[in-house]
C-alpha cells in the first residue's frame, strides 16, 4: 500500500546517533500512513544492525520500513543516498531526515498540513537554516526539481537542489515551531563542504538571478565581506558597483576602495560613502544578528523595500 509520507533517511556510520533518530520516527503523532526509507551508504560501524532492530519496532507501530544500501569500500555520498532512498519509497510526500538528528513528535503532522496547501513549496522549521535538514515537500515537486547532485564528498547537494527549486518557481514556507534537534559535531557531513565552495555557488546564483535586473548597485559594507563580494563578481558586475557604503567613520574617511588585484589600468577606485549618502539598490553584506537591531533600524529609516531596493547577502 502506498504511504502518505515517506521519511527519507540516508545513513553512513551513524551508530552514535541512530537510536535516538529512529526513536523520534516512532514517536511521530501523524495519523496518516507513514513509511521510513533508509539507504545505508557503505557504513562500516553497527548502523546496519541498529536499523534492523528498529525495523521490527517501527513496523509493529504501523510504520513500513524499506532498507536499501551497498557495501562498497567507499560511500557514494549524501546526494546519491538521498536519491536512492527517494527512489525506493512510495509516499506522496517526502520528509527529509539526517541520521544524526532528532524529530519532534509534531514534525510530520505540521509540515504535512502546510504542504497540502502549498504544493510547490519546500517546508522548513524555524531553524537552524533554510537549507537542509528540515525539508518537507511533495514527491511531485521533488520530481519536478530533482534529483540531488551525486558528486559526493565536498558537494553541497542541498544548496544546489535549493537553487534549482527557486529557478523553477518554488517557494519556501516556514512552520514557525521547533521541529528538529539538529546536531552539529565534528563528523557531520556538512564539514566536508568548503566554505569557499558555498561562497562561490552563492555568488554565481546572485549574479544569475538578481544582478541582471540592476544596471548599477551599492555594496553595503566597506569591510572584509563587502570587499570579498566585490572581488568575487565577474568583471561585468564589478563595473556595476558604483559605491560601498558603511557607518564606520574610519572607512568613510578613507574615501575609496582600490581593487589592487585588478588587471585594469588605472585600477578601479570605488567610493566609500556614509549609508545615508548612498543610493539604492543595495547588496547588503552585514550579519544582521551582530548589530543588535541597529542595522534594521537604519533600513527602516530609508524606507527600503526588500527585493526591489536591497538584497541581503551574508
Amino acid at each position: 500500500m502506498q504511504a502518505h509520507v515517506s521519511i527519507i533517511l540516508p545513513v553512513h556510520n551513524a551508530e552514535p546517533w541512530l537510536d535516538e533518530c529512529l526513536r523520534s520516527v516512532s514517536q511521530q503523532d501523524f495519523e496518516g500512513t507513514m513509511e521510513l526509507s533508509v539507504f545505508n551508504d557503505a557504513s562500516k560501524d553497527k548502523s546496519g544492525a541498529i536499523i534492523e532492530k528498529w525495523r521490527v519496532k517501527l513496523e509493529d507501530t504501523g510504520v513500513h520500513v524499506i532498507i536499501g544500501g551497498h557495501n562498497s569500500p567507499s560511500p557514494r555520498g549524501v546526494g546519491y543516498s538521498k536519491n536512492q532512498a527517494v527512489a525506493q519509497s512510495s509516499g506522496s510526500y517526502l520528509c527529509f531526515l539526517d541520521s544524526d538528528d532528532v524529530m519532534m513528535p509534531q514534525r510530520v503532522r505540521l509540515q504535512h498540513q502546510a504542504a497540502v496547501q502549498h504544493p510547490s513549496s519546500v517546508f522548513t522549521s524555524n531553524g537552524p537554516t533554510v537549507i537542509m535538514p528540515t525539508w518537507f515537500c511533495s514527491r511531485a515537486w521533488f520530481s519536478h526539481v530533482g534529483p540531488f547532485d551525486e558528486g559526493g564528498r565536498g558537494v553541497p547537494e542541498d544548496l544546489l537542489f535549493f537553487y534549482e527549486h527557486l529557478r523553477k518557481g518554488g517557494g519556501v514556507i516556514r512552520v514557525d515551531q521547533s521541529l528538529l534537534l539538529y546536531r552539529y559535531h565534528p563528523q557531520a557531513a556538512t564539514h566536508s563542504v568548503l566554505e569557499a565552495t558555498i561562497w562561490t555557488h552563492r555568488v554565481r546564483f546572485l549574479e544569475e538571478q538578481a544582478l541582471p535586473r540592476w544596471a548599477a548597485f551599492t555594496i553595503w559594507n566597506a569591510g572584509k565581506q563587502g570587499r570579498r563580494l566585490y572581488r568575487s563578481l565577474t568583471a561585468a558586475n564589478r563595473h556595476k558597483v558604483v559605491a560601498f557604503c558603511d557607518v564606520d567613520e574610519k572607512k568613510i574617511r578613507k574615501g575609496f576602495y582600490c581593487h589592487e588585484d585588478s588587471q585594469e589600468r588605472p585600477k578601479p577606485r570605488i567610493p566609500i560613502l556614509h549609508f545615508r549618502a548612498a543610493r539604492p539598490p543595495f547588496i547588503i553584506c552585514v550579519k544582521l544578528d551582530l548589530t543588535g537591531g541597529a542595522f534594521e533600524d537604519n533600513l527602516r529609516s530609508l524606507h527600503l523595500q526588500e527585493g526591489q531596493d536591497f538584497l541581503h547577502f551574508s
